[in-house]
């Protein structure tokens, strides 16, 4: 048996809300890369919205967030993917603080000290439901004879989903980690690979092929992955605009990672887009119920530049009168 880890960012270009990097590891038998999760998965997973997009006898979807969610159109399509992943971790969530907690554990203390997120709760899944408008849905809330393929075909292939776990940058630190490193690039890639560490530690002997989407352009990652992986040799299989590929380690614990552009066509990255989507439009909606509650009249704000500016512009003066401080609210880049 082998690792999968597939790693995706939103909130990137935004100048309000986090910066949130998200990572899935599953486990599959040796030959199955990223590549052929869907394909081993196929008749109980799709890869793309289906023609009944979103009813309950469509097959969970795992798929680049932009797909699957555009602002004004609900969360539905990213929730009924998500639930079905936290099945598979015997997960059981309901509310916005429990997504949290057990996506991004390591932000708990920075919500609890942002004004924007401190008093804030609410039920989920918001536009999603399966068994009934009053319980979380699982496996339950599809058909039955999909229920049993599901759990069935992940039986017999061996493909397991072990984790989901992000990693959420809030404007404080992000504007701190744009003083340490030379570009918002660079920042991105260290986080995503002290993620990527992070969840490589624990894993078994076995070879772990990680596969990220692009960081901000970058071609070259090899003096990244030697800052925090290895001190010995990483091999450069290729690099170039489509692709990068690294190889290190020994042959019980073989490293393969591959940045490459559009990663999220395949499983892992794509379950990670949907994850780190999700917290973000999560935090959003926490950061605009604040503002919208304070300042009358105003519209919501998605953060990107554009629009932040004018949603910062409109809140000026309540930010001065509640002595929010600049460096929590607003992102340098």
């Amino acid at each position: 048996m082998g690792y999968i880890i597939g790693t995706d960012e939103a909130g990137y270009g935004p100048n309000l809300g986090p910066l949130v990097i998200s990572a899935t590891v599953w486990e599959a038998p040796e030959g199955i890369g990223g590549e052929g999760l869907f394909g081993a998965l196929k008749g109980v997973v799709a890869g793309a919205l289906p023609k009944t997009n979103g009813k309950k006898d469509g097959l969970p979807v795992f798929a680049d967030s932009k797909i699957l969610y555009a602002s004004g159109k609900g969360l539905g399509n990213l929730e009924r993917g998500l639930w079905a992943a936290w099945s598979l971790l015997g997960w059981k969530l309901r509310t916005w603080r429990e997504v949290w907690e057990r996506l991004a554990p390591d932000s708990r203390e920075a919500i609890d000290r942002c004004p924007f997120y401190r008093e804030y709760d609410q039920k989920l899944p918001r536009d999603f439901r399966g068994d009934s408008a009053t319980a979380a849905p699982t496996l339950a809330g599809w058909q039955p004879a999909l229920r049993s393929d599901w759990q069935a075909k992940f039986a017999r292939t061996g493909v397991k989903l072990l984790a989901v776990r992000s990693r959420a940058v809030f404007p404080a630190e992000f504007n701190r980690l744009m003083d340490l490193h030379e570009s918002k690039g660079a920042a991105l890639s260290h986080l995503t690979l002290g993620l990527v560490a992070e969840l490589m530690e624990p894993l078994e002997k076995g070879s772990i092929s990680v596969l990220c989407d692009k960081h901000g352009g970058r071609d070259r990652y090899a003096a990244l992955l030697h800052a925090h992986f290895s001190d010995g040799f990483v091999e450069v299989c290729r690099e170039g605009r489509q692709s990068s590929t690294y190889r290190f380690g020994p042959p019980e614990r073989r490293v393969e990672f591959q940045f490459r552009a559009k990663a999220e066509s395949c499983l892992p990255a794509a379950l990670a887009s949907m994850a780190a989507k999700y917290l973000r439009e999560l935090a959003m909606e926490a950061f605009n119920a604040f503002w919208t509650a304070r300042v009358p009249h105003l519209a919501p704000t998605a953060g990107y530049p554009q629009d932040a500016r004018r949603f910062h512009a409109e809140i000026a003066a309540k930010q001065r009168e509640l002595g929010i401080d600049e460096s929590i609210l607003w992102r340098k880049k």
